[in-house]
């Protein structure tokens, strides 16, 4: 073995990793020499097992089965939001759900994003993990509003809209935020959540007055895409201007106090509605690496990116340009920076999901510069990762779902359960060569659904759109899809059958209809709330009848990722037959505490 490759497996980097077909891959020098380089100091990683350490284990409650509803937060109509779901909106459907029974909303990351490029939108590419969007504020339940701050033609045009105009929304809503901080005489947070927020705080709100003053510049919103000088967040062009621009970078600080506020109520509404979860928070697996949350933090490697290798489904691999947190740092601190996020997300949740939950022990990493068949994996210091994540869920009280799917190591669930960390089943995904999983062949500690974000609706999956989108966009070939479109009524029937076999469905209701019958909604919402996972969810927009995807994976600008609405507000979606009818079904196999 050469220097590099010792050097590399001392840091937890596998020089080889099994391929395409169970081929061994051998990693390039230069990627191991890269990402030797970018993970800095020897930490001397402790080799490990893929086990949880005696006696830690994260929490959860009693073995009750619970349910709840996934939520894009940004879809959700109203009569009164600014084109944009806000946290009012969500306050108004916890009383909804909650009525109904629902012990849980889930959310999509609500992590702070790019203010000064908010087309950038993808809530799983954030720019810090441990902060929180600003566009969620209700502006107008902001204390010190008045509706003259407010362009009322705009923002009904901007409610009206089909798509969610995030460039639209940021001026709208930052131009009153703006007006109603001025009119409170330009306050700072208040020393209580500066001092939770501390030096993180301070910096991800001198990185927004930056990021602003650099895109007015004609750079970009990244600090990457900076001039050299003002890429150090300690160099003295960036602290001259701190000292010049105290008022804005208090503006900013003032922005997430009052989200963090808002958040806090609807976490209130929750528990006074009975709700025995409440918010179950999404954890993305990394950060943009031109955000705020790598902006002078070694412990962030903003030069490598995650991703997956070469697959059967994906010849090229994937590069999810996202920043990892640093192995070597998590091993030399035993993982303090993700405790740290974990606790600061748990704050208002009572439950969170990680996605790709597998980073809790390996990730597979791409140096700048190289494509997905050059990364290499990274081994994390498990033990330290779960014993700050469980510490974190303990502390808190909140249960952790683990995003497992995809390339999932050998005994990585097993480990999970032990650990207490739910698995995340989907309907879909749970066959053998006989068809659908039974009911009962669900692992109790899971959560179980129907799809999520990056899956169709089921009445998309229904009418085959998922194949016809794929294929508008060259994400597959036409014969590709004829293959996958002539195999679908094949799998509606396997569905159909297995609906009937649990006794949820007459073996004989038609399926060749272009919508699918609320029968077959409401007997595959039963199908999943009989399994005996502790937790089920429900998707609003399968609750909607929604049809188009908020999200078309390997698409960037060809598809609105992140952006369809709803096609009707929460209240006139709460009337519909399909909303009470899944819902009543649900309560029969999950009925609520007395």
């Amino acid at each position: 073995m050469d220097d590099i490759e010792a050097r590399a497996q001392a840091l937890g980097i596998q020089p080889n990793y099994d391929g395409v077909g169970g081929t061994s891959h051998r990693v390039p020098q230069r990627s191991l020499e890269h990402l030797v380089a970018a993970f800095g100091p020897d930490a001397g990683m402790r080799p490990q097992d893929l086990a949880a350490p005696a006696g830690v284990r994260c929490h959860l409650p009693d073995a009750r089965k619970g349910w709840g509803v996934a939520v894009q937060l940004y879809q959700l109509r109203s009569a009164r939001n600014w084109g944009i779901g806000d946290l009012a909106d969500l306050e108004v459907l916890v009383g909804i759900l909650a009525a109904h029974g629902a012990g849980f909303i889930g959310l999509n990351p609500l992590h702070a994003m790019f203010l000064s490029d908010p087309a950038r939108c993808s809530p799983f590419s954030p720019s810090n993990r441990r902060f929180l969007n600003p566009l969620y504020i209700a502006v107008d339940h902001v204390a010190g509003f008045d509706p003259a701050m407010a362009d009322a033609a705009g923002i009904a045009h901007l409610r009206d809209s089909d798509l969610v105009d995030y460039p639209a929304v940021a001026a709208a809503k930052l131009r009153a935020l703006r007006k109603i901080w001025e009119g409170l005489g330009r306050p700072d947070a208040s020393d209580k959540t500066r001092r939770r927020g501390g030096a993180d705080l301070d910096r991800h709100a001198l990185f927004e007055a930056v990021s602003a003053r650099m895109v007015a510049e004609g750079h970009g919103a990244g600090w990457r895409g900076w001039p050299q000088d003002w890429q150090d967040p300690e160099g003295p062009a960036v602290t001259a201007f701190a000292q010049a621009q105290a008022p804005e970078i208090a503006f900013h600080r003032w922005l997430q106090e009052e989200t963090d506020r808002q958040l806090a109520r609807v976490q209130d509404a929750c528990a006074a509605a009975g709700m025995s979860i409440g918010l179950y928070l999404d954890v993305a697996v990394g950060e943009a690496a031109d955000g705020s949350g790598s902006w002078g933090q070694p412990e962030v490697l903003s030069g490598v990116s995650i991703g997956a290798p070469p697959d059967y489904f994906n010849e090229q691999g994937q590069d999810w340009a996202l920043a990892p947190l640093s192995p070597a740092a998590m091993a030399r601190t035993r993982a303090a920076p993700f405790g740290t996020l974990m606790g600061t997300v748990m704050r208002r949740a009572g439950a969170v999901r990680i996605d790709h939950a597998m980073g809790l022990w390996q990730l597979f990493l791409i140096p700048e510069g190289a494509t997905p068949a050059e990364g290499a994996y990274a081994r994390y210091p498990l033990d330290d990762m779960l014993r700050a994540l469980a510490t974190a869920s303990n502390d808190s009280g909140a249960i952790v779902i683990g995003e497992d799917l995809g390339n999932v190591p050998p005994g990585f669930r097993e480990m999970m359960d032990a650990a207490g960390i739910l698995s995340y089943r989907i309907l879909f995904f749970e066959r053998d060569g006989r068809g659908f999983l039974p009911p009962q062949h669900y692992p109790a500690n899971a959560l179980a659904c129907l799809s999520t974000h990056d899956l169709p609706t089921f009445q998309g999956w229904w009418r085959c759109l998922d194949v016809a989108l794929r294929q508008k966009h060259d994400l597959i070939s036409a014969d590709t899809a004829r293959e996958q479109a002539d195999a679908r009524p094949a799998e509606r029937r396997d569905l159909v059958r297995a609906l009937a076999e649990a006794g949820l469905l007459a073996p004989d209701v038609p399926i060749d209809g272009e919508y699918a019958p609320l029968d077959i909604l409401v007997a595959v919402h039963r199908y999943l709330a009989r399994t005996p996972s502790r937790l089920m969810a429900v998707r609003l927009e399968d609750l909607a009848g929604e049809i188009r995807p908020v999200n078309l994976p390997s698409t960037y600008r060809e598809y609105p990722n992140w952006r369809p609405k709803l096609g009707r507000t929460i209240e006139e979606i709460a009337q519909g037959e399909v909303f009470n009818a899944l819902l009543a079904g649900i309560r029969r196999e999950r009925p609520a505490a007395p």
